[in-house]
């Protein structure tokens, strides 16, 4: 398993369109997907032991910016299941249920849009405006792939807020780390 953090964000950087089969049984799209006051595109997994350390955390702070704030989320898992039988749709489903995801957990079969995005990791944040821009490409807090201290900064929710009322990110961004995308031979 190779650790890897994210590359600093590219500040303006147009979201990319994706058709993409979620666990709810829909087709998300990305104007689907967004909220009124912005889009954070999440790639995640199952199996990570970051991403995993974080559930709990990303589930609070994506509810309270799609409640309070209008920033919409999604999670695209992009590793191939083949590699990680946890990362399977029917493990996605479940993994959706148990931690009752309040956005779309979709999969990105052919990874074609995990490149697209540039994705290197799990989880990997990209933070978008209303006019989805980018403006936040770093990390959910100081968790790695242990659970951070409750008290911790919450760098993802007070950039995402700053982006919902401002439409700017933080100039300063603490980049993301996981593991690494596992992509097909």
């Amino acid at each position: 398993m190779v650790s890897l953090t994210t590359p600093v964000c590219d500040f303006g950087r147009p979201a990319m369109d994706f058709e993409l089969p979620g666990v709810d049984g829909q087709t998300w799209t990305l104007d689907k997907a967004k909220g009124p006051n912005g889009l954070l595109v999440m790639f995640i997994c199952n199996h990570c032991p970051y991403v995993k350390a974080i559930q709990e955390r990303l589930v609070r702070d994506t509810r309270t910016l799609r409640d309070d704030y209008g920033v919409h989320s999604i999670a695209i898992m992009s590793n191939d299941p083949n590699e990680y039988e946890e990362d399977s749709f029917d493990n996605m489903k479940a993994v959706a249920e148990k931690y009752d995801f309040p956005f779309p957990y979709v999969l990105d079969e052919t990874q074609e849009v995990a490149k697209a995005y540039g994705a290197v990791c799990t989880p990997d944040f990209f933070g978008y405006n209303a006019d989805l821009a980018l403006q936040y490409r770093g990390r959910l807090d100081a968790s790695r792939k242990e659970t951070a201290a409750e008290d911790v900064r919450r760098d993802l929710l007070e950039a995402m807020i700053q982006v919902a009322e401002t439409g700017k990110g933080p100039q300063e961004q603490i980049p993301s780390m996981g593991c690494s995308i596992k992509w097909k031979a």
